[in-house]
Parts: C-alpha cells; sequence; structure tokens
C-alpha cells in the first residue's frame, strides 16, 4: 500500500476563482443591514403669515424639508392642526412643490387668527411638525384689484420705478421700500436713510415725486398729533434712482431742514392769508381745518424748477365748503441742491368739494390726478374722490369718481397717472391702513408685534 500524499490546503484546492465564488455567496447570503433615517426637519422662510378673506394672490411661505438618509423628494408635507379653523382649516392649507423647499399657501375663511401645524412625514416612520402664526384680514369690496404691502402699515407715498415697481414711503418711519405692484407679499428691497438724514425720529413722510432720476420726499412740516414740534418733520430731502424695477437702487442725495419756517415766514409777508404761523402754534394739532400739514408734492407743467406742495390743511379759507390749497416753490430745485431759502408763488385754491389734498401727481403729458380727502384725523369714512386737472393755477380741477370708503384704511398715494384721455383708464390708489383693525381684535396696525401681519392695500379704480 502506497502512502497516501499529503493534502493540499484547502484554498490552494479551491484556487482564486473559487475563494471569490464562496466569498460572494457568502455576503450573498448575509442579512441586508437596515438603513438609517435621521429625524426629519422643517423650516419656514417666515414664521408669521397673513393673508385676506376673499384675497388674490396673498402671500405663501416658503417650507424647507429635510432628512438624513433620505431624498427630500421623498417627503410629504401638510397641515394637520388649526387652533381656530374657522380663521382658516386644514383643508385651506395647499403646499406645492417636490423637491427640499415647498411653497405653502392658505385660503383664509374668516378673519382673525390662527396658529396652523405643519408636519413633514419622512421615511423610516419618522416626522416633525412646525407652527405657523397666521393672520386674517377681513373681505374688501373689488378683492380681485386688491393687493396688500406687508411690512408696514403706514403707506403714505408712492413713486413709480417702472417695471410693474413700486417705492413706498411709511409715515411712521423712515424706511422706503420696493413693492412689485401685481403682488401681495413683503418689499423687494428697504432703505432707511435715518443717519444720512441726522434724525432718529421719524420724518412723517408725505408726499413724494419724481424728476429724471432724482425723487424728491417731503415730511408734513406740521407738528405731532399732539401739537408739539418735532424737528425731523420739517424736513425735505432727495434720492438718487439707479436702475429699475427690481434691480432699483436707491441713493441719499441732500436735505433741507427749514421749508416750514420759510412757509410761515412768506405768508406772515402776505398778511398771514393762510395762518401758516397759527396753524404751527404750540399746541395746534395739524389735522384740523385751520391746521398745517402737508400731503401731496408734484412739480408744476413742463418745469423741474417749480414745485407744488399739496396741504391737507389748512383750507382756504379755513371754513367747512373751504377750498384746497397748493403752494408753488418756485426754486425746488436749488433748496434742495444747494439749501437755498425757498422762494414762493401764489397760492392756488382748488375746489375740490370741501376736500383737502391727499396726493397729487402728474404724467409726462401733464395731466394731473388729485387724490381729494378729509383734513380731520378721522375714522377714515368720510369722503374721497378723484379730481382731474391741467395744473394751470385759476383753471378748475374736475371730480373724476368717488372713492369707497367701507373697508379698512384711508386712500393715502397715487403710484403713478395713466392717459386720462383714453377711456376707461385704470389707476393704482395705496391706502394707509396703520391706525385699521385689520384683525378684529382691537389692535391699530401699526402696533402689531409682527411686520408681516402690518399691511397697506392698494386697489385699482376705472377714472370715470
Amino acid at each position: 500500500m502506497k502512502p497516501m500524499k499529503p493534502m493540499k490546503p484547502f484554498t490552494k484546492q479551491l484556487g482564486t476563482a473559487g475563494i471569490a465564488a464562496l466569498m460572494l455567496a457568502g455576503l450573498m447570503n448575509m442579512p441586508a443591514q437596515a438603513v438609517s433615517y435621521g429625524t426629519p426637519t422643517i423650516a419656514f422662510s417666515a414664521g408669521y403669515l397673513s393673508g385676506a378673506v376673499g384675497g388674490v394672490g396673498d402671500p405663501v411661505v416658503g417650507v424647507t424639508v429635510g432628512q438624513s438618509g433620505a431624498d427630500a423628494s421623498a417627503l410629504t408635507v401638510s397641515a394637520t392642526a388649526s387652533s381656530k379653523s374657522s380663521v382658516a382649516g386644514t383643508g385651506d392649507v395647499s403646499v406645492t412643490g417636490a423637491g427640499a423647499v415647498r411653497r405653502l399657501a392658505v385660503t383664509a375663511r374668516g378673519r382673525g387668527y390662527t396658529n396652523l401645524t405643519v408636519k413633514v412625514t419622512g421615511l423610516g416612520g419618522k416626522s416633525a411638525t412646525k407652527t405657523l402664526a397666521y393672520a386674517a384680514s377681513g373681505a374688501v369690496g373689488n378683492p380681485a384689484d386688491a393687493r396688500y404691502l406687508t411690512g408696514s402699515a403706514d403707506a403714505s407715498a408712492a413713486v413709480d420705478v417702472g417695471g410693474g415697481y413700486t417705492v413706498v414711503a411709511d409715515d411712521e418711519s423712515n424706511v422706503l421700500r420696493l413693492y412689485d405692484r401685481s403682488a401681495s407679499g413683503a418689499p423687494v428691497r428697504t432703505w432707511d436713510f435715518s443717519t444720512q438724514l441726522g434724525v432718529t425720529k421719524e420724518v412723517d413722510i408725505e408726499g413724494a415725486t419724481r424728476v429724471g432720476d432724482t425723487i424728491y420726499w417731503t415730511g408734513s412740516l406740521g407738528n405731532n398729533k399732539d401739537g408739539e414740534y418735532k424737528a425731523p418733520r420739517n424736513t425735505v430731502f432727495t434720492t438718487k434712482v439707479s436702475g429699475s424695477g427690481s434691480t432699483t437702487q436707491l441713493a441719499y442725495g441732500r436735505s433741507y431742514k427749514k421749508l416750514r419756517d420759510d412757509l410761515v415766514a412768506w405768508d406772515k409777508a402776505h398778511g398771514n392769508r393762510y395762518g401758516f404761523a397759527a396753524g404751527t402754534a404750540d399746541g395746534e394739532a395739524p389735522k384740523q381745518i385751520d391746521g398745517f400739514n402737508v400731503e401731496g408734492l408734484e412739480f408744476a407743467p413742463g418745469s423741474t424748477t417749480t414745485a407744488y406742495l399739496g396741504f391737507r390743511a389748512p383750507l382756504a379759507p379755513a371754513v367747512p365748503g373751504g377750498k384746497a390749497l397748493l403752494v408753488p416753490v418756485t426754486n425746488m430745485d436749488r433748496v434742495l441742491a444747494s439749501g437755498a431759502k425757498a422762494t414762493f408763488g401764489a397760492g392756488i385754491e382748488l375746489d375740490l368739494g370741501g376736500l383737502a389734498v391727499r396726493d397729487i401727481r402728474k404724467n409726462a403729458a401733464d395731466q394731473y390726478l388729485i387724490l381729494a380727502g378729509s383734513w380731520a384725523a378721522d375714522d377714515n369714512t368720510d369722503p374721497y374722490a378723484l379730481y382731474s386737472w391741467d395744473g394751470v393755477p385759476g383753471h378748475a380741477p374736475v371730480k373724476r369718481t368717488d372713492l369707497p370708503t367701507r373697508d379698512a384704511g384711508g386712500w393715502e398715494a397715487i403710484v403713478e397717472v395713466p392717459d386720462l384721455g383714453v377711456p376707461g383708464a385704470r389707476v393704482q390708489l395705496i391706502t394707509d391702513c396703520g391706525s385699521a383693525d385689520l384683525y378684529g381684535d382691537g389692535t391699530d396696525a401699526k402696533d402689531l408685534t409682527h411686520p408681516e401681519w402690518k399691511k397697506a392695500r392698494s386697489g385699482w379704480f376705472t377714472i370715470g
């Protein structure tokens, strides 16, 4: 019997290919390792949102979601609870988009506030929630023509900058805001020129107009509501415009802080015809029939030097049914360019049916629109109307249409003047809603805590 040959090691018998086959078979038979998913994340572009009952194109909120180990497209987002469904329920919340960033919109059912719970559901049975604080203002007339400018409630003047955008001033701060005229929502850009103006309180911006690349802005020039003189209100200033539309930029120009003083001195020299000294005296409120309050600014026909100041108060004479007052500043360009003392032309008295100037604006053809309203610090239920005018002293304005007064806010600004010779021409106006109770809780809009809930309203009107 021959002795047995020693066996080759097992690995040598298998060879390289065999070893590889065994290793692959072993791996294939091992149990699959479970994928680990993290807790989903959810974030809002803003924690507060405002809408309106019947609103068209209300603002939306961006919702950013994610989950480690999962593609964002696999996540679902929905509203799961509402603290007050009579304002907006879960079925009134819609979420669109499929990636990491979604858009959340709310359709308001009723006026008031509600907290909406929004849930992101991820893979592995994991989810997360976040609360959105929502406020809905009441329905307004012609909601299809209404848009809401959020971030401030006290809109006071507006200047068109082309491309469907406008710069809007606020009489409670010195912030200028750029808005898309066709949409509701927050400003595209903001500028605060308080530092350049050397003020810490509001200028009380009430009027504005544009000549070339220069926008002229004026404060009310009057006392505050308590009859106290506040120096920042005696301010006119300029900004320089570059770009247009959504790319508009503003740069500070120059300011002048003695226009009120110049007006009082001029009126005294002409027999106190308009009572400017009395209207600016200590203790005198600006918004009374014989008060002193500027709310309109526009240049004379064909002029880049003479500007009309439009007065909310006084009337001329200062009695019910009195006429509205414009005072021409005949060297407005030099007042701002070099600080020259203001000079004035004869006052222009216009019959606006006992109403005063709340804004005045012209187009390139020197067609003027005057937004007429009460001189009083009222609840905005007094009449408002639009008048056309040719800008020539001695020529009478023509009433074109009455404006609705049932909705919150007072009509305050004309964005731009269309061709008034075209039948059916429409104009966009903006309200000051600062004193309005938008959400039914007794809080003035200007006193609301969150800027997303503060808003002014614009509306389109056909000029009769």
